[in-house]
């Protein structure tokens, strides 16, 4: 005799929950996308024969949107518009691409002065993503993919960006698990409390093979028009090449480029007052 053949899983278990909970991101995705500059409120009844859903799933889903600050609803119309929850995000990548297209002439000077490889990277949770690197020409050089996520802990990069960031983010990345990379790596977080006090006293970071193995690098921060820290430019190489005072040499003209981006972003007078750059 057969067993009996069970009923499809239901909810957030097996295949079929991972199914239906894809399909509902669909469905908010598609719900979210059906608005236009020419149809800014649409209806229940609209979005629901549009997306070719129940009105129940429709309504379901635009709470939950409405929740996150995702849509609104007009409450004359009870109709919904994209929300404001929805700008702020698409600031946060009108900035990443603002960064890197007011960075890119200064990372290649940079490159050209130095001959090393120049990374620009920029907070994301807790780590640094590469937005945009210039690889050196030396043939012993160090490599850098573009879009890679790096510890913060460990790198000059996350360093300079986290040194100035606000407590809380702090708090969160020291609270992670810290990953040891090399030998060298710090991951006390009372240690790395003090190193970033030091960056904040220097204005860069020092990596000394704390992230790989035979690299050393310097990085400084990047400020918007609000002062915030957005991301840092840094210089990276071999040790063979670079010295702790070959790096600390590179300091001046990454202080220059960071001024001078920040300064593209709206940043000016008081990022060269701090750091004595001049006008």
């Amino acid at each position: 005799m057969n067993a009996p053949t069970k009923p499809p899983a239901r909810g957030g278990k097996g295949p079929a929950g991972k199914r239906n909970r894809l399909s509902s991101v669909t469905t908010a995705i598609r719900l979210l996308k059906a608005f236009s500059e020419d149809e800014a409120e649409i209806g229940v009844s609209a979005l629901a024969q549009r997306l070719k859903v129940a009105k129940s799933t429709v309504h379901r889903l635009a709470v939950t949107l409405v929740t996150e600050g995702l849509l609104e609803q007009n409450p004359q119309t009870e109709r919904y518009r994209l929300g404001v929850g929805l700008f702020a995000l698409g600031t946060l990548v009108r900035r990443r691409m603002d960064l890197s297209n007011e960075a890119r002439p200064y990372l290649f000077d940079l490159r050209k002065l130095t001959g090393e490889t120049i990374i620009l990277g920029v907070p994301s949770d807790g780590e640094v993503m590469h937005v945009y690197d210039l690889e050196s020409p030396q043939a012993l050089a160090m490599k850098s993919d573009l879009g890679a996520r790096k510890p913060a802990h460990c790198s000059a990069v996350g360093r300079a960006i986290f040194a100035f960031a606000p407590e809380q983010a702090v708090e969160r990345m020291l609270a992670g698990p810290l990953q040891r990379r090399t030998a060298k790596t710090v991951t006390d977080p009372v240690r790395l409390k003090e190193m970033l006090a030091e960056v904040r006293q220097r204005g860069f970071a020092i990596e000394d093979e704390e992230s790989e193995p035979g690299i050393r690098g310097i990085a400084a921060p990047v400020r918007d028009s609000t002062g915030a820290v957005v991301g840092a430019v840094g210089i990276a190489g071999p040790l063979q090449r670079l010295s702790l005072e070959v790096l600390e040499g590179f300091s001046p003209a990454l202080l220059e480029a960071v001024a001078a981006i920040s300064s593209r972003l709206g940043y000016t007078a008081a990022f060269r007052e701090r750091y004595d750059l001049g006008s």
